[in-house]
């Protein structure tokens, strides 16, 4: 459980089992039966970023690598959950977007998006939360069950003095002060805003404000306000020839900014998204709901985590790997980490697939509540695409190619 880190140390165990009853119980369209030629004992957990498609262009192989997946129906021929740290889209769109680039029907509750687990926050559902991120924001934030929500843009329209970096955006007059503007008793970080600057002023401001930021305190409280975030990924790979930066690298400006006007570190109340253990074992459950649907009785032992980003995907999977040799609360026994070299890992010159942590020109891009293991970025196989990958689960798992 160290491997959590000193935040995530806190919340998670209690997590475990609302987890898998949380996502047993999501609602959804049941699957049609048929297909397998035995009852899996298996499942699948695919990254899409730099797996499925890259920006908006779907990888070859991984049309190939479904030809071996579904049966002549079209239906899945053993339970697959798609697991994304992407949180700027709704769950509904991600799954019509992958139907539309794979070519079968992908349900909602098949997709898990960077911030799904924080379902399981029920206590803080009822707070009046800052909310950050892009695209359906807010409806996203009350799919999760968020009920009191106020958006940067919102906060900035009622407090338009505390945004002055941008000289075209500042107030040409001084407005009177407001004392009819609630106080904010949390933030919810959903993934990287579009205007990272404003963003980054006013959640800083709440927080040094202990939620008030129309006034100013002597000293900044501490502990402060409840922090939410999903999605660490410092990269990510999109069509452009390097890695973008992804909402890690935002979590990282704010941790700096708040250190540096504090000297202490900021506090995260939860991590959701790979590498985070919530998310694995969420995923676990959304692969028994399926399994159940389909009226495939076996337990779900083995899954398998195919993804192209060493440090969420191997990461996390090595991580829940390790955790389920000592914590067996669902059926499954084993994850096994399948590193792809089609995103942000690429095939490299002769020499160890990924570099030893820790040596020249291998720094760790992890976030730091998740601790630094190097030996959970060694993945249990490199293979070239999404396409290799799953022939190698087929055959080790004893199924006819």
């Amino acid at each position: 459980m160290a491997a959590l880190g000193k935040a995530a140390a806190r919340w998670a165990p209690g997590l475990w089992r609302r987890a898998v009853r949380a996502a047993v119980w999501l609602g959804g369209r049941r699957f049609a039966s048929g297909g397998a030629q035995s009852p899996p004992t298996f499942g699948l957990l695919l990254d899409i970023d730099g797996v499925l498609v890259r920006g908006h262009q779907v990888i070859p192989a991984a049309q190939e690598a479904f030809r071996w997946l579904l049966d002549p129906q079209g239906q899945l021929r053993v339970p697959v959950v798609f697991v994304t740290n992407a949180g700027n889209i709704s769950q509904c769109t991600k799954a019509e977007e992958l139907s539309a680039q794979l070519g079968f029907q992908v349900e909602p509750d098949q997709v898990i998006l960077s911030h799904s687990p924080m379902k399981l926050f029920s206590q803080h559902h009822d707070r009046r939360m800052l909310v950050s991120g892009q695209g359906p924001l807010v409806e996203n934030a009350r799919v999760l069950g968020f009920k009191h929500l106020v958006t940067v843009d919102e906060l900035r329209a009622a407090f338009p003095v505390l945004d002055m970096v941008d000289l075209q955006r500042r107030p040409k007059t001084t407005p009177l002060p407001r004392n009819d503007f609630p106080a904010i008793e949390g933030v919810l970080l959903l993934g990287e805003p579009v205007r990272w600057e404003t963003s980054l002023q006013l959640i800083t401001d709440v927080l040094l404000s202990d939620g008030n930021p129309g006034t100013g305190l002597a000293t900044a409280p501490y502990p402060h306000l409840p922090v939410l975030a999903s999605n660490t990924d410092l990269l990510w790979m999109a069509e452009a020839k390097m890695p973008r930066f992804g909402h890690g690298t935002f979590l990282l400006c704010l941790e700096a900014i708040y250190r540096k006007l504090t000297g202490r570190e900021l506090h995260y109340t939860g991590l959701t998204g790979k590498p985070s253990l919530l998310t694995y074992r969420f995923a676990e459950g959304l692969l028994a709901r399926q399994a159940a649907q389909r009226g495939w009785a076996a337990p779900i032992r083995s899954l398998y985590a195919v993804g192209d980003n060493p440090m969420s995907d191997v990461y996390g999977a090595n991580l829940f790997h390790q955790h389920l040799q000592t914590q067996q609360e669902g059926a499954a026994r084993s994850c096994a980490s399948i590193l792809v070299c089609t995103g942000v890992y690429g095939p490299q010159a002769p020499g160890p697939p990924v570099p030893a942590p820790g040596s020249e020109g291998s720094p760790f891009h992890g976030h730091r509540d998740f601790g630094f293991r190097p030996e959970l970025l060694q993945a249990a196989h490199v293979v070239s695409d999404l396409h290799e990958a799953v022939r190698l689960v087929l055959r080790k798992e004893g199924w006819a190619l």
